[in-house]
């Protein structure tokens, strides 16, 4: 998954799901979880497969769809619905380990070769961190197998289930155990191979503290962000690509090293680099060209 922004998108919205194309989101996803009451479930679900549908050939943005929690009724009925009209993935909300997205994958492998699709073709974005049980098993998404397209967090079901009171502190930043849960979501996407997509910005009309949490999430190696609303997309997608700075150091830096083959460690400005700066410049020149 190559993604600076993945947009929510309500599934039971029909003027949000009119919106979307034109938000710019790198990845939609179209959601029939929590966005969704759940009498509206059953009318959200043929209105994501018309949306889907509509966009069979030509897609804007890669079409993603939040199913419920797997190990409800209701997720089974989405994936029934949703997998003939080809969505490019799903997000697995709720997921309380890897054991989870061996069983969504085997549902999917069932339903893809009903619908005539390409085995495997579908992915599994799972959210991470909303079970407390699901913070001790974040390692084993490693053998999640060739479906995990990465891995993001959250934090709210997984305050509610702890029963915080909060879980932002008096500057708005995270406390202490999200913050445990957030750095442990990317290790587990790194040990992956995987790439690790940061939580939303709840306030979508606070621009400066979106930029501030966009900026640290780049900066810990997280390669893309969640958002709540299509005015987070453009800011998003520009603070998730490299400056000119970084592209010019990453650039001199990937230089250096092919003008000295067999070399593991070089000068650069006075600095020592070695292959593990070789490999952070490759990625930001390869981040760069997917765009």
């Amino acid at each position: 998954m190559s993604a600076r922004s993945l947009l929510f998108v309500p599934g039971d919205s029909d003027r949000k799901l009119a919106k979307a194309a034109a938000s710019g989101a790198d990845v939609l996803i179209l959601d029939l979880e929590d966005s969704v009451a759940p009498e509206q479930k059953a009318s959200a679900r043929q209105r994501v497969c018309e949306y889907l549908r509509a966009y069979s050939m030509d897609r804007p943005s890669q079409l993603w769809v939040r199913i419920n929690p797997i190990d409800t009724s209701l997720a089974l009925e989405d994936l029934a619905a949703v997998v003939a009209a080809r969505p490019d993935g799903l997000m697995q909300p709720k997921t309380r380990g890897v054991q989870d997205v061996h069983q969504l994958s085997q549902h999917l492998e069932k339903l893809e070769l009903e619908a005539g699709l390409t085995a495997g073709a579908i992915g599994i974005l799972p959210v991470a961190t909303e079970t407390p049980q699901a913070i001790f098993t974040l390692g084993d998404y490693a053998r999640a197998g060739a479906r995990l397209r990465g891995l993001t967090w959250g934090a709210e079901d997984l305050s509610a289930a702890v029963g915080a009171s909060t879980n932002k502190d008096s500057d708005g930043r995270w406390t202490s155990p999200y913050q445990i849960a957030r750095a442990l979501t990317l290790f587990a996407a790194a040990a992956a191979g995987v790439p690790a997509i940061d939580t939303l910005f709840a306030d979508f009309r606070h621009e400066a503290g979106l930029r501030s949490s966009c900026a640290e999430a780049r900066r810990d190696g997280f390669g893309g962000k969640l958002a709540i609303h299509p005015d987070q997309v453009a800011v998003i997608n520009e603070c998730f690509l490299p400056t000119a700075a970084e592209l010019a150091h990453a650039e001199r830096v990937v230089r250096l090293f092919r003008a000295n083959p067999g070399v593991a460690a070089l000068s650069l400005d006075g600095a020592m680099i070695d292959i593990p700066h070789l490999r952070q410049a490759e990625s930001i020149l390869a981040r760069a060209r997917t765009r």
